[in-house]
């Protein structure tokens, strides 16, 4: 509103300004900025944020120090939460607490490496064997993909088979044990693609509009990335070259906006940035990134002033690669982060966990290592290690991570062994609020009383409230608080049945009345544990308790991209 008749003056929200701000629009002229501001209609997302505009921010440098995303400086005043499991990796869903987050890792299975370099295409080396130096075998994901493909009820890895060589495709009925099916590629092998490559990416795309594009992959060659599509993930067909890049480029399925995003390395030695960072560029359309159809990367997100270097390393931390997936009501971002080399020992890469609920600006509260390398030398994993294409899998109670560990040979630079592992975490395990009695008492001295925590407003279209909990030794109890935080009966904390034991899934009801009743109305939660660790809570529109959310690359109980009850 203006001043007057004819005033040119225009107020604009706190909201709105730190939608502008986030979108790198205050950088324009003021006028421009009213007239985009006028102009353009926010989108908004699934979960209530409203994205800036224009979108993706035309950010000409990723920031240098850690910066809070714009949805959680400025958060919905109404959250939807209808779309899958909802985690406490940060305070998105939280108004109050007296628990405490804690962040979990993953544990690397005991059978590592379950690949590893065997056969004669696994073992070639052609730059190592044309100078007369040892060998480099690989049988590793450089991201590539690792995805269950409820098709064949198989699980699905490509990877880079031979040190830069081919790449070949295995096959497990479990995700442990894998085998080489011979294809006709190159016949008696499992041989797919005989491009000389680096990095690769493979997806899945259970939504293909045609059945020849079900496979997609993009793979580094000359400065671009060649684009490929396949029907069974054997047989592939070029369908263009992707503008200029540099290599370890990569690209995800962001199936809350539709659109393919592609994570591209890009490399500064500006004054303002060094060393490497990543690129952003998105399309509804695979194959619109051809040339980038004229639109060129902006620039995205790099290793900032919280990441480290190892020790004894005098380096600056930098992003090496960011492989991304849709996890239940996020985006899960894994972030390999270089701690630095030496001549003794391969360059150190480690996997590093951030999330995003925009698809852009992340969040990254936890800066330890998530996926690491081993510190015993001989280990399949001492020098490097490195995320899969798809990120993870969800196999029953428990996720899998599958990522590249490189051997290492002591005392050289060289990447010796190349090999693939597995580690597992807790189905939504990242991270947990709890409430242990001892440690609180630690921490507040002589309190007694239970804990809790109340989330911020909600609405929900189903009708039966899960959580993700360890209550051994305790149990939960829920009430549910209308706008002006009284208990609307009869789901109070007395009527609720008390929750207990350990599950990744358990129920949680009142003696009386349904939460369909409160479908579309603005609630609250109140969670009160005695003991515990909660992980993450959803309203299911199933009494089986289907999130609707997205299970990253797949697993065997779902048939399709999401969470559904069609796929029980």
């Amino acid at each position: 509103m203006g001043d007057g008749p004819g005033s040119s003056i225009t107020l604009i929200s706190r909201r709105d300004l730190l939608r502008i701000a986030a979108s790198g629009a205050l950088s324009w002229p003021l006028g421009t900025r009213l007239a985009a501001l006028e102009a353009t209609t926010p989108e908004t997302l699934y979960n209530g944020i409203r994205l800036g505009s224009p979108w993706p921010p035309r950010l000409k440098y990723p920031n240098e120090h850690p910066v809070l995303p714009p949805y959680l400086l400025d958060p919905p005043a109404i959250v939807p939460i209808d779309v899958g499991r909802q985690l406490f990796v940060d305070d998105f869903l939280i108004e109050e607490t007296s628990l405490l987050r804690t962040w979990h890792r993953p544990d690397y299975h005991p059978a590592n490496p379950i690949l590893r370099p065997q056969t004669e295409w696994e073992l070639r080396d052609d730059v190592s064997e044309r100078t007369g130096q040892p060998r480099n075998p690989s049988a590793m994901v450089f991201s590539d993909g690792v995805f269950f493909d409820p098709k064949d009820r198989l699980f699905k890895m490509w990877y880079m088979a031979g040190y830069g060589a081919f790449t070949c495709l295995a096959v497990s009925r479990d995700g442990i044990t894998w085998e080489r099916p011979a294809f006709d590629v190159v016949p008696g092998s499992n041989i797919v693609t005989t491009v000389f490559r680096d990095s690769s990416t493979v997806w899945l795309d259970l939504d293909a509009a045609k059945p020849s594009e079900r496979f997609k992959m993009t793979m580094w060659y000359d400065h671009r990335l060649l684009m490929l599509t396949s029907p069974d993930g054997v047989h592939w067909s070029e369908v263009g070259e992707t503008g200029g890049v540099d290599d370890r480029s990569t690209f995800f399925r962001n199936p809350f906006r539709k659109v393919w995003v592609f994570s591209l390395r890009a490399n500064e030695n500006e004054s303002v940035l060094s060393g490497r960072y990543r690129q952003y560029w998105e399309d509804a359309e695979f194959t619109a990134a051809r040339n980038w159809s004229g639109r060129p990367p902006v620039a995205w997100v790099k290793a900032d002033s919280k990441d480290f270097t190892r020790p004894g390393i005098a380096a600056t931390s930098e992003l090496y690669n960011l492989d991304c997936v849709a996890y239940e009501s996020l985006m899960l971002g894994l972030f390999s982060v270089w701690r630095g080399e030496s001549n003794t020992r391969e360059k150190i890469n480690e996997v590093a966990i951030g999330f995003s609920r925009d698809g852009f600006h992340w969040h990254r509260p936890d800066r330890e290592t998530f996926l690491g390398v081993s510190d015993t030398e001989g280990s399949w994993n001492w020098a490097n290690v490195q995320s899969a294409g798809g990120g993870c899998l969800v196999v029953g109670d428990k996720l899998h991570f599958y990522v590249s560990g490189r051997q290492g040979r002591p005392g050289t630079s060289a990447p010796g062994v190349c090999s693939t592992g597995l580690a597992t975490l807790r189905r939504d395990g990242f991270a947990s609020m709890d409430w242990l009695p001892e440690e609180a008492r630690n921490r507040r001295i002589g309190t007694t009383a239970d804990g809790t925590l109340v989330t911020r407003l909600l609405t929900f279209r189903g009708g039966h409230l899960f959580v993700n909990a360890d209550l051994r030794g305790g149990e939960l109890r829920v009430e549910v608080l209308d706008r002006s935080g009284t208990v609307i009966t009869p789901f109070t904390q007395a009527a609720c049945e008390p929750v207990g034991g350990d599950g990744t899934r358990l129920a949680v009801r009142w003696r009386q009345g349904s939460l369909a009743e409160l479908a579309g109305q603005p609630i609250r939660f109140r969670f009160t544990m005695t003991h515990g660790r909660l992980f993450a809570f959803w309203v299911s529109q199933w009494p089986t308790g289907e999130s609707g959310g997205y299970p990253a690359a797949g697993g065997p109980e779902f048939a399709g991209t999401a969470d559904t009850r069609k796929s029980s």
